[in-house]
């Protein structure tokens, strides 16, 4: 196969359009010789439950173009300092995940072993300032002219409307030479070296020579056409349906998403400009959809703006991504539910390992199976971060709990627990997502409590870890002063038209 340069991108919503926005900015399609088609239906909805997000989707967003005030007026947008637990340690217990940093490092190691040598005086929360951020409904962009405080570099991420989200890339991707084509797809055509060509009802053909498969669950080009085997991972992570439904804009405008444990899985909201998203996940093991849609419409704190909305799915990855001349990015290419945000992140992170290791002329082996082994490596680490939410619980109220509290789990995911449980010692493998603060908060949120702390925080003297723990709780109690209230620094920079 010669000369790579008719890309076709089948199926739209936030994956699709995500690539598509993506390439056209590094492609340049006309002026570089490639060509870039992206066939959708306007017949075929999406999935569009991904409405939070996590950090590394600003250097995305940066990297098409996108202005971040105008995305977050076009989307309804707030911001995101991280997402608290509720009910998942145990019943009545909370915790939060909050993005960047806590506190600092000191003598080489990080910050919470000094917090664990001087005693645990405060809840580790108190040393982060998104967290504390977050508590007290304030944010602030990063301010780098504050070098040496913790304002000059605050992590964040975005809650928005995927739909609207999906418009904005497919105006933006359009204007810099993307043609879209309209149609369902009838058949697939294909011969021993791939994907040939899609065959539309109404008779249309659409050529290329390169596809990418953004047809969400459905998985027409890698699961249905190339028949590549499903990873399914639902011993791990047992829900496989989710109730979703929107609610008018209820109380303060807080700049962090809410997961709520419930009897059989758990329940989100995510605070929008004009609405607020909400959604039940759950294992239809262990309670019905018309029960798991009742516990949904009970707990809203505003008025339903939609009848709820099932979605059906199984947990999992196709066993390669890239085959031959068609890469999947997206559901297509696996599922994870929406526990940590991470939906949107795989597709932006498909799509930029894809530009790393895009095809010449023709398609070489080596750049396939780099593909694959990062996109396998990235997938399982971030199924190890989600399933230690419900492994790491004293909950026994109910049978889905103590499923989730006795269950096997990989490897991969016992090892890190074991190595903290000894000496509070994290360590990030290789690039994965999650770095030491996120495993961090997640494992003591849950009830993890190391049996010691590292040995080397010892060499000082106990009194001066005190002193360098509690210097460390007053500069993020002033930096949190200092912030705006996040509806304020919404309504002066980036305030969504009123409807």
């Amino acid at each position: 196969m010669n000369a790579l340069r008719r890309i076709v991108i089948v199926g739209g919503g936030s994956a699709g359009w995500m690539c598509a926005a993506a390439l056209a900015a590094r492609l340049q399609p006309g002026e570089g010789g490639y060509e870039l088609t992206l066939v959708e239906s306007d017949e075929i909805g999406i999935v569009g439950v991904g409405e939070a997000t996590i950090p590394p989707i600003r250097g995305f967003n940066a990297r098409i173009g996108l202005d971040e005030d105008e995305f977050l007026r076009e989307t309804g947008g707030t911001f995101k300092l991280g997402i608290e637990f509720v009910n998942w340690g145990a019943v009545g217990e909370r915790y939060m995940h909050a993005f960047g940093d806590i506190g600092r490092p000191l003598d080489d190691l990080p910050f919470h072993q000094h917090w664990l040598r001087a005693g645990v005086p405060r809840p580790l929360a108190e040393y982060s300032l998104a967290n504390q951020a977050a508590r007290a409904g304030r944010f602030l962009r990063p301010r780098p002219d504050m070098a040496g405080s913790p304002l000059a570099d605050i992590a964040y991420a975005f809650h928005f409307d995927a739909a609207r989200y999906a418009a904005l890339l497919r105006r933006k991707a359009e204007a810099a030479g993307v043609r879209r084509v309209e149609g369902r797809i009838a058949r697939v055509e294909r011969d021993d070296a791939g994907i040939r060509r899609l065959h539309l009802h109404g008779g249309a053909v659409v050529e290329g020579d390169f596809f990418i498969d953004c047809t969400g669950l459905h998985a027409l080009l890698i699961g249905q056409t190339l028949g590549v085997p499903f990873e399914d991972w639902s011993n791990w992570l047992p829900c496989d349906r989710a109730w979703a439904v929107p609610t008018a804009s209820h109380g303060p405008l807080l700049p962090y998403t809410r997961a709520t444990a419930r009897e059989a899985g758990w329940q989100w909201r995510i605070p929008l400009q004009h609405r607020t998203g909400n959604g039940h996940v759950f294992a239809s093991a262990f309670t019905s959809e018309a029960t798991a849609r009742e516990t949904l419409l009970q707990h809203l704190d505003a008025e339903a703006l939609a009848e709820p909305r099932l979605i059906q799915f199984r947990t999992g990855r196709r066993q390669r991504a890239w085959v031959g001349n068609c890469v999947a990015i997206g559901l297509s290419s696996g599922f994870l539910e929406p526990l940590e945000s991470t939906s949107l992140h795989l597709i932006q992170s498909a799509v930029l390992r894809l530009i790393d290791c895009f095809p010449a002329d023709g398609l070489a082996a080596p750049d396939i199976a780099e593909f694959n082994r990062q996109t396998e490596a990235e997938w399982v680490s971030v199924r190890d971060f989600i399933v230690l939410h419900y492994k790491l619980t004293r909950r026994d109220d109910t049978p889905f709990w103590r499923h989730c509290r006795a269950m096997a789990v990989p490897d991969s995911l016992q090892a890190r627990i074991d190595l903290f449980a000894s000496h509070g010692r994290l360590f990030r493998h290789g690039q994965e997502l999650f770095s030491e603060p996120s495993w961090l908060q997640v494992l003591l949120g849950q009830g993890g409590q190391p049996r010691g702390h590292h040995p080397l925080a010892a060499t000082r003297p106990l009194a001066q870890a005190q002193a360098f723990v509690d210097d460390v709780h007053r500069v993020v109690q002033r930096c949190v002063a200092v912030m705006p209230p996040h509806a304020e620094f919404i309504s002066a920079h980036c305030a969504a038209p009123a409807a």
